[in-house]
């Protein structure tokens, strides 16, 4: 009890910091900002080395007045700390606009910044190369210090509608300021003219893998492998299910169900992935149904991970009321995972209704580790206590296992803590991805254990459930006439015939023991009774009483 508390204990922990993931949605690259009036633009991305960022204006001159002209100017600025770029709400990146040192002391990057004239909305929907040359870039000076004079320049020229382009693999924020400038007109009318403009600006960030950023391209490349790797457990599992499907058990039908779960979980988040790529954005139902799979894919697999801990069709032939227990549990997390996946994807991770979907996946979470040990160390002493070596062993490999990934999830809840969460300033943000990848990983890792501790296979039916019959008693039973006829007509010592040819009535003692000897089982196995799976007590009892009358 104390080894179980203690990897209770070690549970908790992991599922309570667990509860805190970083909640990231995939970079897009391409976006479309309506301009009505005078508006500005806040955009963040990391990007590759000679990412080139374009912008676009988009409308019908018609709808636009001719007396008015625009002055659009942009910033560009990249920084060493992910935190900076993207946990910088948009009102305070935009008084950083123009600055040209660092927030604080070692939060080196570099920035770049430029405006561009258009005398008339036919000049401003019109592409065109707005430079000769790309802007210079000039690194952030310390916050005490003098501004840099130092000035570094692009040997190449800008493409069409090309603004800006990238020094270095990083974290950038590029800030867009539109400001409409009338020309011929009162100052007491400018209120009424600025109603008279609308137009669409469309900014494009392209580097070497097209649209994909560095922190979403190894993702990529994960899902990818993950795929492949499902389709690989798809074929190994259908393949042993095909070749003994006469011995095939309940749980591993449930084993194939989160194997095609997780399969096409895969394949949707890697087109996701492969749209961004090659488009530079998504389909926002495309990725609502993907987060969506995911959620069904990981409710299953925790009633899969419970369910063989509790020993269906290997302990129990049923669950019986548990059923109810695992369902409910099974579509609370569904639920709550499903708000945490959909407000991720949209933007409102860090509101309200999404602190309380991460606390309730943490309970819940607790909830069901906790089950699952409880339910190991029920299963693994009742098979004990009725010495089935065989079963005995997979649960004690099972068990084994958790426990590793237990101790495995806490060295890396404890890495990601002290990178991703106790550091003033995020340097390791190409390794963000992992955070994401870790648990997919090891669940998919899990699911191998499973497969192979539970694979179908000509003796599978070894593992399956066998109530508790003694089948001597039906050999004692058929030697009985046998022992009569083989003494048929022999004298009992101590017995004499009455006048019919009976026998005297047996005394007390004898009753008893014949009472014994017909009421209580040579062995806790002549018990057929269900609903004393559970009770160990009760067994132990009765193999105390046995062994006392013998």
């Amino acid at each position: 009890m104390k080894m179980l508390d203690a990897q209770f204990r070690r549970l908790c922990l992991l599922v309570l910091l667990f509860g805190f993931r970083l909640g990231r949605a995939a970079e897009v690259s391409v976006w479309s900002v309506n301009i009505n009036s005078t508006q500005d633009a806040v955009f963040r991305k990391t990007l590759y080395a000679n990412t080139t960022i374009f912008m676009r204006f988009l409308n019908d001159t018609r709808t636009c007045d001719k007396n008015l002209a625009f002055n659009i100017s942009w910033y560009l600025r990249s920084s060493v700390c992910y935190n900076e770029v993207f946990n910088t709400p948009d009102n305070k990146a935009m008084n950083m606009f123009g600055m040209d040192h660092m927030l604080k002391d070692g939060w080196s990057g570099f920035y770049s910044q430029g405006y561009m004239y258009f005398e008339n909305c036919l000049s401003l929907f019109t592409p065109k190369a707005y430079f000769p040359d790309f802007n210079p870039y000039q690194p952030l000076c310390s916050p005490k210090s003098d501004p840099s004079n130092q000035t570094l320049t692009w040997p190449d020229k800008p493409d069409i509608s090309a603004v800006a382009k990238a020094w270095e693999d990083g974290p950038y924020l590029f800030i867009v300021k539109v400001q409409p400038v009338f020309r011929g007109v009162e100052e007491e009318d400018i209120g009424a003219e600025q109603l008279s403009f609308a137009f669409t600006m469309k900014v494009e960030m392209k580097g070497p893998h097209d649209y994909s950023s560095p922190a979403d391209w190894p993702l990529m490349i994960f899902f990818m492998v993950m795929c492949i790797v499902y389709v690989l457990f798809g074929v190994l599992w259908l393949f042993w299910c095909a070749c003994y499907w006469r011995d095939l058990l309940r749980i591993q039908f449930w084993i194939g169900a989160v194997i095609i779960l997780g399969m096409l979980e895969k394949a949707v988040f890697y087109s996701e992935y492969q749209s961004i790529r090659y488009k530079g954005d998504y389909v926002l139902g495309a990725v609502i149904f993907a987060e969506l799979l995911s959620a069904l894919k990981r409710s299953l697999a925790r009633i899969l991970v419970l369910i063989v801990s509790l020993g269906y069709g290997i302990v129990k032939p049923r669950l019986g009321t548990t059923v109810h227990r695992l369902v409910a549990v099974g579509l609370l997390y569904l639920l709550f995972s499903s708000v945490d996946g959909v407000l991720r994807v949209t933007g409102g991770f860090y509101g309200t209704v999404a602190l309380v979907a991460n606390l309730s996946l943490s309970l819940i979470d607790s909830c069901v580790m906790w089950w699952i040990f409880i339910s190991l160390s029920q299963t693994t002493r009742l098979l004990k206590l009725r010495r089935n070596v065989v079963k005995l062993s997979l649960y004690q490999h099972f068990t084994n296992t958790l426990i590793f990934f237990v101790v495995v999830s806490i060295i890396f809840i404890i890495w990601t803590t002290k990178v991703f969460r106790l550091v003033d300033c995020q340097r390791s943000w190409r390794d963000l991805w992992v955070d994401d990848a870790f648990w997919r990983l090891l669940f998919s890792t899990m699911l191998l254990v499973i497969m192979v501790l539970l694979r179908p296979s000509a003796n599978s039916q070894r593992f399956s459930h066998s109530p508790l019959i003694d089948e001597d008693d039906e050999e004692d039973e058929a030697k009985e006439p046998m022992m009569n006829e083989a003494f048929e007509g022999m004298k009992m010592r101590g017995s004499k015939p009455d006048a019919n040819g009976s026998q005297k009535l047996l005394s007390k003692e004898d009753e008893d023991l014949k009472w014994v000897e017909e009421n209580i089982p040579t062995s806790v196995a002549d018990v057929a009774l269900p609903v004393m799976l559970d009770e160990e007590e009760e067994i132990l009892k009765t193999k105390m009483e046995r062994s006392k009358m013998e």
